[in-house]
């Protein structure tokens, strides 16, 4: 045997010898190393784990009374493993189940449709979930109907019914507060796959808006898990662990549910008041305020709907009109999802950029009927000249034309549309200082925020529009090819990137491309009135167990301070006193036995309704009170609601009397919400609380 054949033989015998190492390595990682993965896989091919899900915490409001609690239901569920494999689909049973409960077919078939196997934009009242678990089309049958389909299983295969832990909404004392609870519902693949590091079993409910949704990892519990060994004909052979469930822990909120029910009277009442004078009304916002602390002691929203239809199931006709502009989209949360011009309520801000820029609040201005920009006349209100008036009155008269004038020569120093690259921008510095163009940081999900039109949003925006600008007439629909909206994008193709005089004029007044929510004026007007403290908003005070035990106590967060020195913040509640006193809220005021302070906003609103119509102004009034030691702040929105001292001022100051307990021209403390101030300690909690009213 030469040299070559042996050293071939050598080769052959190493790679035979790592082979089998290979092997056994690989043998001896499975048997050994990874087996205990490996019996948990197969043992999970012939094991089914049956879920309880745990008792949902309470929320209540902060003297323990019940806002969210839980009460037993009987559900009718459907089982699409099974009907899907009758020879109609399950079409003949889900007819004959509709027809016992008194159900409209249309709505029980597509509370069992998935999402995606219904057609895009039709999907209202779809199933979330999985077809692998039972889905309710009612979680409120009568019993001696539901008996019937246990009865004749024959006729009802894959439907059955069962009872259930229902989430309700009591609504104590009128209260609705839909927005700000949220609801439960099934989960979704999305829930599912979420990264956020949660575990959820398929035939739970969680959380989807409002304080069910931002607290669910509390509220939901530690669902119990019954696993059973099952064989090939799925028959239960033994039982291999069973953990009970551990119930969720309680909320306590900073709300009052009288409060609440009398702020979402007022903002539906200003709504009405609007509407029986001519103007569309179409919704609206309020909020109540601590000033030293930022919680939230009211917010409502209008239009709204009932919180309990999520879980007595939703009809096809609610699910679309929850979202349906001729419904005025109830879904919508206003205080912190809309955004609107806040009109002369942004006025106090402008009185601090005034300030800040140098100008002597104390001396006089002149407020003429119109001031000329270029081209264009700018109104006062009403076109009215009111002479020469002290900062302190234009504020309490609401006079546009002095801030046009201050606004304009502040443009105008800082180079107008050459711009210094060291321009001072007062005006926007105040804004910012603000946080106008922040989110509050409200526990609640889904917060919009406002929009600062200075230079660098100018900037994106142009760059983000220019092509459609410069091509108008080409891209424009046929409605929109009017003079002013040609010759308006021929000028923003030229210039749509600088801050005009225009621009700057409309922003002091709070109008052009200025929006906030109602939530983030609330928290302004707060500021104001507690000595310049941005305080983070929080609706909930803390997490509890069932014996009391606090998990998580949410305490106040400082944000920011206002760009205003303390001389400039007296003067600027001083005038927003004259206002109530004098200026454009007196009549609304006149005879009430409490000093308010605030200010009106009328805003103008470009564009038409769905049904052609111009948009009516935006109504503001925005608050705070007691003026001496200011302690809430109160703030009223209505879209298209008209003026802001006929219909928002109307409903703070219907809050303001449930607040001190105003009857008439005389406060009776005893009657007042908060006698001593808003709770400071937690109330007591039990799982069995009863609803009762305050």
């Amino acid at each position: 045997m030469n040299q070559r054949v042996r050293l071939n033989m050598l080769v052959t015998q190493v790679l035979i010898i790592s082979l089998m190492l290979a092997l056994f390595g690989r043998l001896f990682y499975l048997q050994v190393g990874a087996g205990p993965r490996y019996r948990d896989a197969a043992l999970s091919i012939q094991s089914r784990d049956i879920v309880n899900p745990a008792v949902r915490g309470l929320i209540v409001d902060s003297s323990g009374v019940p806002l969210a609690l839980n009460q037993v239901g009987l559900a009718v569920t459907v089982d699409r493993s099974i009907t899907d494999k009758q020879t109609d689909k399950g079409i003949g049973v889900l007819t004959r189940t509709a027809k016992l409960l008194g159900l409209r077919f249309t709505d029980v078939y597509r509370h069992t449709r998935l999402c995606g196997e219904l057609p895009v934009g039709d999907q209202a009242g779809c199933w979330t979930g999985t077809r692998y678990q039972p889905i309710p089309i009612t979680k409120s049958a009568d019993p001696d109907r539901a008996l019937q389909i246990v009865e004749r299983a024959d006729l009802f295969p894959g439907i059955d019914a069962m009872p259930v832990a229902v989430r309700n909404y009591p609504g104590i004392d009128g209260v609705n507060a839909a927005h700000v609870l949220g609801y439960v519902g099934p989960l979704t693949e999305s829930d599912l796959n979420a990264t956020d590091g949660a575990h959820y079993y398929r035939s739970e409910s969680i959380g989807k808006a409002g304080l069910e949704y931002q607290y669910d990892s509390f509220l939901r519990g530690t669902p119990g898990i019954r696993t059973v060994i099952v064989d090939r004909k799925e028959a239960v052979t033994k039982e291999s662990q069973n953990t009970p469930s551990i119930p969720g822990d309680h909320l306590v909120t900073s709300l009052d549910v009288t409060l609440q029910a009398s702020t979402e009277r007022a903002l539906a009442d200003a709504v009405s008041r609007a509407r029986s004078i001519g103007y569309r009304a179409d919704g609206g916002a309020a909020i109540v305020m601590d000033v030293k602390t930022g919680r939230i002691l009211a917010l409502a929203s209008y239009p709204t709907y009932d919180p309990n239809i999520w879980e007595k199931g939703l009809t096809v006709k609610q699910a679309k009109d929850l979202f349906s502009e001729a419904t005025g989209v109830p879904a919508l949360t206003r205080p912190l999802q809309g955004q609107y011009a806040p009109a002369s309520t942004f006025k106090a801000v402008s009185l601090v950029a005034a300030a800040n820029a140098g100008y002597d609040l104390n001396a006089s201005y002149s407020c003429p009927a119109q001031v000329t920009v270029g081209d264009r006349d700018f109104q006062n209100f009403e076109s009215k000249a009111q002479g020469r008036l002290t900062m302190k009155k234009a504020i309490a008269i609401s006079c546009d034309t002095i801030w046009y004038q201050i606004a304009y020569d502040e443009w105008v120093r800082d180079g107008g549309l050459s711009p210094k690259s060291n321009a001072n921008d007062y005006f926007f510095a105040a804004a910012r200082g603000f946080q106008v163009a922040k989110k509050t940081g409200i526990d609640l999900p889904s917060e919009s925020v406002g929009r600062l039109p200075d230079r660098q949003w100018h900037t994106d925006w142009y760059n983000a529009n220019k092509n459609y600008f410069c091509n108008y007439q080409s891209r424009a629909s046929k409605k929109e090819l009017t003079p002013f909206l040609i010759a308006l994008a021929k000028e923003n193709c030229i210039d749509g990137d600088k801050i005009r005089g225009g621009d700057a004029v409309n922003f002091s007044i709070g109008q052009g491309d200025t929006l906030l929510t109602p939530l983030k004026l609330t928290q302004m007007y707060a500021a104001i009135a507690n000595g310049g403290t941005l305080w983070q908003p929080t609706v909930g005070r803390a997490v509890v167990k069932a014996d009391g035990t606090v998990v998580q106590e949410i305490t106040p967060t400082v944000l920011g301070k206002l760009p205003a020195s303390k001389t400039t913040l007296d003067f600027l509640r001083g005038a927003l006193r004259e206002v109530v006193v004098s200026g454009t809220a007196a009549a609304t005021f006149s005879g009430f036995p409490l000093s308010v302070s605030g200010k009106t906003g009328t805003a103008e609103v470009f564009g038409l309704n769905t049904n052609g119509t111009k948009k009516d102004n935006t109504s503001w009034f925005a608050s705070f009170a007691p003026s001496e030691k200011p302690r809430y702040a109160v703030v009223v929105m209505v879209s298209q609601g008209g003026f802001g001292a006929s219909t928002s001022a109307v409903g703070v100051r219907k809050i303001y009397e449930t607040l001190f307990g105003v009857t008439g021209s005389t406060v009776d403390p005893k009657k007042a919400v908060f006698p001593d101030g808003p709770p400071t300690k937690l109330p007591k909690i039990s799982a069995t609380t009863k609803v009762v009213k305050k």
